[in-house]
């Protein structure tokens, strides 16, 4: 007997639901193989020693045991001023990398700079900077310069530029048209339609990405001191050193303490300016 081909019953009955394609059930098998393969690989390859996990536990309890309570009297004598030693770095330093990445963000952006060799020469720096660890800045920068916070500073500052200069080049390129073209249109030079047209668009943006960074560069400038470049790192370095963990817990509890501030301040900054 002939179905009804007005009959829905008819298309439903053949018409079958599979929740992925063929290709894309090939995909997820392929990258989840991979991936299986590459932690089998790692893991081989870092050589993880079973007694040491095994051991782990106690050596945590052990190293609380000795940390605990936290040498309050080593923070006047040394640890506040290294924090703010800190302080400054990270400041000074995104400082710093506010007024290079400003040009640099300006040559990557095409809508602003249309020269295909500045603006690859911009990608270039950009990529640059986050190539190269904050750490490895460091120890550059203490070898050009010598130890101290300024070599700290420098290593911030050139670290920051290829962050802020990549989302600043991008604001830039997200830009409306609109008021450039108005001005574009009377005749307003370059400049007048960067300060003007541009600026405006990408402050908020400029001012959130300033603020964001000083409170990682916060975070970073605390371990330079690991390599001689200033900052609590070099306290914390020396109670590791002498194998004084309860001077240890006070470095690592008024880190956290900072850094808890700088992100409340962080924040009522940016409700107040944004």
């Amino acid at each position: 007997m002939n179905r009804n081909v007005s009959d829905p019953s008819a298309f439903l009955e053949k018409r079958t639901w599979n929740r992925f394609t063929p290709l894309e059930r090939t995909s997820r098998f392929l990258f989840y193989f991979v991936t299986l393969a590459a932690i089998v690989v790692s893991l081989q390859t870092i050589e993880i020693i079973p007694e040491f996990l095994l051991d782990a536990p106690e050596q945590i309890a052990d190293m609380f045991n000795r940390m605990w309570p936290p040498d309050a009297s080593y923070y006047p004598s040394t640890i506040h001023e290294a924090l703010m030693e800190t302080i400054h770095i990270a400041t000074v330093g995104t400082l710093l990398a506010l007024i290079l990445a400003i040009p640099v963000g300006v040559m990557v952006a095409e809508n602003v700079t249309q020269n295909k060799f500045l603006n690859w020469f911009a990608r270039l720096i950009l990529v640059s900077s986050r190539s190269i660890n904050s750490l490895v800045w460091a120890l550059l920068f203490v070898a050009i310069v010598g130890p101290g916070p300024l070599a700290g500073a420098l290593a911030i500052a050139f670290r920051s530029v290829g962050f802020i200069g990549k989302l600043f080049g991008e604001a830039l390129e997200e830009s409306h048209k609109g008021p450039i073209e108005a001005l574009e249109a009377t005749g307003a030079p370059w400049f007048s339609i960067m300060m003007m047209g541009y600026w405006p668009q990408v402050l908020p943006t400029f001012w959130s990405v300033a603020l964001f960074r000083w409170d990682i560069n916060l975070r970073e400038s605390a371990v330079l001191g690991l390599v001689g470049a200033g900052g609590i790192g070099v306290a914390l370095s020396t109670a590791l050193e002498l194998f004084y963990w309860d001077r240890v817990a006070m470095v690592l509890l008024s880190m956290l303490v900072v850094v808890a501030l700088v992100e409340l301040v962080v924040t009522q900054i940016r409700k107040r300016i944004i």
